[in-house]
């Protein structure tokens, strides 16, 4: 708990707070979750393992939102593919004549090094969960995890360690 906070539930030191209106510079928020009765969940950070941010990376846009781009290497060949950065969206361009349910090596476009394994999807097929980070800290607590197989749409977002993903799909 804060010194000289009052109440437990609320742990800040409002008598050493002050808001100035200064921080003009802050950072934009990685996910923004929004829509009136159909929640939308858009990202809008997402890094790659060297700290490289692959939003907005092309001029590719869905709904009017930058593309996270990823170099993808499938059967024997390699492209970039752009991706919606709106959570549940499928939709994808540039490299996307890959049959479905081919194991695709997920690669940073800008670092040229793969993305990070973090875990096998739970549904027994066999893909694997790879990372994209929402912040330049490359932290596990906040992530979008993209599976390894093409065609198969089982994608989640951590953010500070909280599965959003889940909660975006339970207020739709």
């Amino acid at each position: 708990m804060a010194p000289d906070s009052p109440d437990p539930a609320d742990p800040v030191d409002r008598r050493n707070l002050r808001i100035t209106g200064n921080h003009q510079a802050v950072a934009a928020p990685n996910v923004d979750v929004s829509g009136e009765g159909n929640v939308i969940v858009v990202v809008t950070q997402a890094y790659g393992p060297r700290g490289d941010n692959l939003v907005g990376i092309s001029d590719v846009t869905f709904d009017g939102h930058p593309a996270v781009t990823l170099k993808v290497r499938a059967a024997g060949r390699e492209g970039l593919v752009h991706l919606s950065p709106i959570h549940g969206d499928s939709r994808k361009e540039g490299f996307t004549d890959i049959a479905p349910g081919t194991v695709c090596e997920l690669i940073c476009p800008v670092s040229g090094q793969p993305l990070p394994r973090v875990g096998d999807v739970e549904d027994g097929g066999g893909a694997g969960y790879f990372a994209l980070y929402l912040t330049p800290a490359l932290s596990d607590a906040s992530m979008v995890m993209v599976s390894d197989v093409w065609g198969h749409y089982h994608s989640r977002i951590i953010d500070d360690f909280e599965l959003i993903s889940a909660w975006a799909a339970s207020h739709e």
